[in-house]
């Protein structure tokens, strides 16, 4: 009994690891001032607000810090509005529109991606995808976002890649990785995960970061910095620059196809409102809710 009651306080204070990363540091970063830096480098912030370096061999090639005027739209040589209101296969209930009231820069370095209640096009809530498709595809590197996610039932927060060959190929077949995926009813867990032919939909290969339960706070209190390191043959996750989930072909189904070599993707940020995996909003749920994104950012090395 003694041991079974210690190996329990142990799950509950992130003290051991589980199938899940326990997130046991303090990362104090809810704050309007924005740390930046102009160096080619790759970082995270410390519970002191200083920049460290995690690993200099990766050189920064492309970003958005989303600088500009209040309730502007994301910059369109960077962002594609994706628009429609067809469930996008997964039964969402909102219309995404290209409207600076569902994506808009905030005028101190933030781009805000809000969810909200409304009739239009036939369904009753809008919402922004927006996509870096045609405009910044690539292949291998460290892709990272540092986001404040929102929560409330029914509402499913994202940033995630596509395979750039998907016109072609189709998905699942053109590969997806889902760096951040967050249901709002579970505001202190991420899920990483990976689909391909075999390993899709409902079944991906998947790992999941989750505050220790007796944690107070949630991840979205403040902001997180989200990140996947793509290479040959490997994917790994991070949650603060914390590697909480690794897959390679090895870890596939049997008899499945890695597609995650040799071909470009692009890069995707949503909110969607229901579908199958958050489920669907109901009497708890608060609307307008919005992403709060301070930055997306790819190295290479």
């Amino acid at each position: 009994m003694k041991k079974i009651s210690t190996l329990l306080l142990a799950l509950l204070t992130g003290c051991i690891a589980t199938t899940q990363y326990q997130y046991n540091t303090n990362t104090n970063t809810n704050t309007n001032t924005k740390t930046k830096t102009n160096e080619i480098q790759m970082g995270l912030l410390t519970p002191s607000g200083k920049l460290e370096i995690a690993d200099p061999s990766w050189k920064l090639v492309w970003s958005d810090d989303f600088n500009g005027q209040a309730n502007t739209p994301p910059d369109p040589s960077k962002w594609n509005h994706a628009t429609g209101g067809n469930g996008w296969g997964n039964n969402e209930l909102e219309y995404y529109t290209d409207r600076i009231e569902n994506a808009h820069l905030t005028g101190d370095g933030h781009l805000a991606i809000r969810a909200q209640r409304e009739d239009y096009q036939g369904m009753q809530y809008t919402s922004a995808r927006l996509t870096t498709a045609k405009k910044f595809e690539f292949t291998y590197g460290r892709v990272e976002a540092r986001i404040m996610i929102p929560k409330t039932q029914g509402i499913w927060s994202a940033f995630w890649m596509l395979g750039a060959n998907i016109q072609e190929v189709g998905w699942p077949n053109c590969g997806e990785i889902d760096i951040m995926e967050n249901i709002g009813r579970e505001p202190k867990t991420n899920h990483g995960s990976m689909h391909g032919p075999g390993y899709h939909s409902s079944h991906p290969m998947t790992g999941t970061f989750s505050l220790p339960l007796l944690r107070r706070s949630l991840l979205s209190d403040t902001y997180h910095i989200y990140s996947v390191e793509w290479e040959p043959n490997v994917v790994r996750f991070y949650v603060d620059n914390m590697l909480y989930h690794t897959k390679t072909p090895q870890d596939m189904p049997r008899g499945s196809t890695w597609v995650f070599n040799d071909h470009p993707f692009y890069i995707l940020l949503n909110v969607a409102v229901g579908g199958n995996m958050p489920g669907n909003p109901d009497g708890r749920t608060i609307l307008p809710k919005e992403m709060m994104i301070d930055y997306v950012r790819v190295y290479q090395r």
